[in-house]
């Protein structure tokens, strides 16, 4: 979503981020299929279909990695959140090229057998028994479908239609399809190749993963244990603290002590509260700032009206808001949210003139 909040088009961020994401791909794939046969010593996997295969099987992998990594990325450093914009975008592409990738593996494998293909490369290994030949096909099969399955309710739609926290839990399957993947490469690739770099790899990868999101949740623990919840005794109230600390069009955020989150927004010498949740996919409206005069989720770019918690015209969607005050110089947020959409008129710091 852009600043101006438009509907999903493709607009020109959009259009950038889909054109440098294919060369990269094109580029990967020509790379490969160059360099493959010089470096392998071994004739079959010099034929061009092997390498396709390989190319597009290896390339679909990394992009894999790079969808999990972009989140924990955005987390750890926000220069990172253009790429994050548009991750669907990159979420599809990698579908496609995994798409392709079981192309050229059913052409090579299945396509002189009488059997359907999909069905032919199932059925031509059951030993399930054994680590060492273990039918690896099912690992990548399993992990095509669940990025189709994504692929194909990625749009806004499904998102709205489903409701989000239903659409979030689905598209939780990409870690599973990501498991898969390693599988898949694990058991049979790596063991088809005496070479370590297949193996050098793919546990790069997943240990890549497991860093960056070891690392995003320890910096979430930190802001917990760093933001502890202190109430007004006599009303109950949160405090936010000095609110000159605030950087202007940016927010801090509270952590209530029902673990809920609040945004406190700083913007042309106001105070405003929201939820840190954005309905969309639950973005952190706190990690956003304000453009265009509306809060801007880092995540997507969703807005919403700072004083009231309304998206601007003519979209519907509302987040609560919540009643600011001082209290003996320091800034207080009531812990009690406002229904969706209601009014709270701005605070204005000390002295300033309305």
């Amino acid at each position: 979503m852009s600043v101006k909040y438009s509907p999903v088009i493709w607009n020109r961020n959009k259009i950038v981020y889909d054109l440098v994401m294919l060369s990269a791909i094109l580029v990967y794939i020509w790379v490969f299929t160059g360099l493959a046969p010089l470096v392998s010593a071994n004739q079959a996997a010099t034929d061009g279909a092997i390498v396709s295969m390989r190319a597009f099987g290896s390339c679909a992998f990394l992009m894999l990695t790079f969808v999990l990594s972009i989140g924990p990325l955005a987390r750890l450093d926000r220069r990172w959140l253009p790429v994050l914009y548009n991750r669907r975008h990159f979420g599809v592409m990698t579908a496609a090229v995994a798409g392709a990738h079981l192309s050229f593996v059913l052409d090579y494998y299945a396509s002189l057998s009488a059997t359907p293909p999909i069905v032919a490369v199932l059925t031509s290994n059951t030993s399930f028994g054994q680590v060492l030949g273990f039918p690896f096909e099912i690992f990548g099969l399993l992990a095509l479908a669940i990025l189709v399955v994504l692929a194909v309710t990625s749009h806004d739609f499904w998102l709205n239609f489903l409701s989000p926290p239903v659409w979030k839990a689905i598209h939780m399957l990409i870690y599973v399809a990501f498991v898969s993947v390693a599988l898949h490469v694990s058991l049979g690739p790596i063991q088809a190749t005496s070479h370590p770099l297949l193996a050098i790899v793919a546990l790069s990868a997943v240990s890549l993963v497991g860093a960056l999101h070891h690392l995003a949740a320890r910096r979430d623990a930190a802001f917990e244990r760093n933001s502890p919840c202190r109430e007004d005794a006599a009303t109950g109230w949160v405090e936010v603290g000095d609110p000159s600390a605030i950087p202007e069009k940016r927010a801090k955020t509270v952590v209530l002590a029902d673990g809920s989150r609040v945004a406190v927004f700083r913007y042309d010498g106001k105070l405003s509260a929201v939820t840190n949740v954005c309905v969309h996919q639950n973005g952190p409206l706190g990690e956003g700032r304000i453009l265009g005069g509306k809060v801007t989720c880092p995540w997507h770019g969703f807005q919403y009206r700072a004083d009231n918690g309304c998206a601007p015209a003519p979209y519907t969607e509302k987040i609560s808001t919540y009643r600011l005050k001082f209290i003996a110089g320091r800034l207080f947020v009531d812990p009690k949210p406002n229904a969706p959409g209601t009014l709270v008129a701005p605070l204005r710091f000390p002295g300033e003139v309305s």
